[in-house]
């Protein structure tokens, strides 16, 4: 399953046309990702620290996140790329990282070049990158750690973030695909996708280059293509939408005293049933006496 997952992606990631993955926190979420249509799945740190109540630091273990990815990984057949911040400490952590990913069937991962522990990018605080001869090392490091040969490792550059410039984040993008990486991630909180723009263009597509448009929300498929990046993340949405919905909708019961002012706008038991696959355990034959 690992290399069937891993190999489905690396062919996403070699086709023509833009490759949409979509972030996920939990099985569900997971499943309403592939329904809607999506290439692949991200696992993504936000949400899945924001479904246990805690922030987005470098807080939760690697064995919690890699639960998360596990189940989400068992629950749907498209691949799972999972965030795994700044890998978990240095090379050795990085290497053990690989293993049990890939042994959980996980198709690929993307770790990022700021220091242990993390802060979300889009968090007004200390943003300090690793030196580029340190993230070089965890990137040799995953690669000689994986096991099949089609698993992906994405080097996420934070220069723009940390407030560098296109020169910074050209020269970690070139020292990453020298160390391995088999694709880039260069992330931007501007709100126009004019810096990851231009990292594009002077890129020149030596690695493909994936993007998260959190910030220039208004940018289209089209526009993405146009400048050569191959894939488009958007890792957030839906803890943001369920979020939203969850806290309205149990704000009128508590204010209406009853249901009834919900139960149009929200799924039905049913559509849960559904969801949950619960036709297959109603139709499994009984187990012989």
């Amino acid at each position: 399953m690992t290399q069937n997952k891993a190999a489905l992606f690396r062919h996403q990631l070699a086709s023509q046309g833009l490759v949409r993955l979509a972030g996920a926190h939990n099985g569900i979420s997971a499943r309403l990702v592939e329904r809607s249509g999506f290439n692949a799945i991200w696992a993504s740190g936000l949400e899945i620290s924001t479904s246990y109540g805690l922030p987005d630091a470098g807080i939760l273990t690697m064995s919690e996140l890699l639960e998360t990815a596990r189940i989400m990984n068992e629950t749907v057949a498209l691949p799972i790329i999972a965030d795994c911040d700044t890998g978990f400490g240095e090379t050795r952590n990085v290497e053990h990282m690989v293993h049990r990913y890939e042994a959980a069937g996980i198709a690929g991962v993307c770790i990022e070049d700021k220091q242990f522990p993390k802060l979300n990018s889009f968090v007004e605080g200390d943003q300090e990158l690793a030196s580029i001869p340190q993230f070089q090392a965890k990137i040799r490091a995953a690669k000689e750690a994986q096991q099949a040969r089609d698993f992906v490792v994405i080097a996420r550059i934070e220069a723009f973030i940390a407030g560098s410039g296109l020169e910074e984040a050209l020269a970690r993008a070139h020292a990453y695909a020298d160390a391995g990486a088999d694709a880039i991630l260069i992330h931007s909180k501007k709100k126009s996708p004019d810096q990851v723009f231009e990292f594009a263009r002077a890129w020149k597509t030596r690695l493909p280059v994936v993007v998260v448009p959190t910030t220039y929300f208004r940018t289209g498929v089209g526009d993405f293509e146009a400048v050569g990046i191959k894939a488009v993340i958007y890792a957030n949405h839906a803890m943001r939408a369920a979020v939203k919905a969850m806290n309205e909708t149990l704000l009128a019961i508590h204010a209406h005293g009853s249901t009834e002012c919900v139960e149009h706008r929200i799924a039905t038991v049913s559509e849960l049933f559904e969801l949950q696959d619960m036709n297959r355990v109603l139709n499994r034959a009984p187990l012989p006496a």
